[in-house]
């Protein structure tokens, strides 16, 4: 537990100081040429996916302690992947790295919140959490300090950090592999017991979450571009932060199996969206 409460954070640091390194302010501010695509997207994954998570939870009838951590998931925002699928399927990436940046900055506070719902729910044993002012802080560090670093560094030394782009990406997917690899090792025997409900919810959820970030924009007259970029924005959530929250914060890596066995399925389930969208767009 020791070594995972140092390791984990530190690894998810890495993760987002690479996030940070593709980031400036106009990121930020772009947004405001396009508020419309982005109001939808975020309220989408702030409004609509806790919802229907909490629907599929009730649903699979999930142990306690996996239904907090499946909703713990559904509170993380998008991944850093997101701006990859975007680009390969044609999304508006800009939109993407906006989301992703804006994403990271209410889930300080969106994250603990719908967390400590979740627990005042599900009643997972004797965890209590609460919004402790220590928790919510740990939370921002973990999130927005290597982000702010990352910024700075590409701000000040905009040639290392362009240098640094690849070998970071690379390492995210080495750590993203890692953790996950930690979190089946740690709770092996919760995992088998639970394997299908976890690889059922995991599944439904993603397919649910593309969907949603992808249509609802659509219905309302968002131009397929900025749809694709929300549909994977919504639909690939930060794995890697709620196995941090879930095991270096909360010391519970049995809740951190959602995310673990979501950050696997994820990947296929999004390349197979993102080709059945890209048809969309060829007819």
């Amino acid at each position: 537990m020791e070594f995972a409460a140092v390791a984990l954070p530190l690894a998810l640091g890495i993760i987002m100081f690479g996030l940070g390194l593709d980031l400036t302010p106009a990121d930020f501010i772009r947004v405001a040429r396009q508020p419309k695509a982005a109001a939808v997207a975020l309220a989408c994954q702030l409004l609509l996916l806790p919802a229907i998570c909490f629907g599929l939870v009730l649903l699979f009838r999930l142990p306690p302690i996996l239904a907090v951590g499946m909703l713990l998931l559904a509170a993380s925002p998008g991944g850093t992947t997101a701006n990859l699928y975007s680009h390969l399927f044609r999304g508006d990436v800009a939109l993407n790295i906006s989301l992703t940046a804006i994403n990271s900055v209410i889930a300080v506070v969106t994250l603990p919140v719908l967390t400590n719902l979740a627990i005042a729910i599900f009643k997972p044993g004797d965890l209590s959490v609460g919004l402790q002012f220590a928790k919510t802080l740990e939370v921002f560090l973990i999130v927005l300090a290597p982000v702010a670093l990352g910024m700075t560094v590409r701000a000040l030394r905009p040639g290392f950090a362009q240098a640094m782009d690849k070998p970071v990406r690379i390492a995210s997917v080495a750590i993203l592999v890692l953790v996950i690899a930690g979190s089946v090792a740690g709770s092996f025997d919760l995992l088998m017991s639970n394997f299908l409900l976890l690889g059922g919810v995991s599944v439904a959820f993603c397919g649910l979450s593309l969907a949603v970030g992808y249509v609802v924009p659509r219905l309302l007259k968002i131009e397929k571009p900025q749809a694709v970029a929300s549909a994977f924005e919504v639909g690939i959530h930060n794995a890697t932060l709620a196995i941090v929250i879930a095991q270096g914060v909360l010391g519970r890596p049995d809740m951190s199996l959602p995310a673990a066995v979501y950050g696997v399925l994820m990947f296929p389930i999004a390349a197979l969206f993102g080709l059945w969208v890209t048809r969309r767009r060829a007819h």
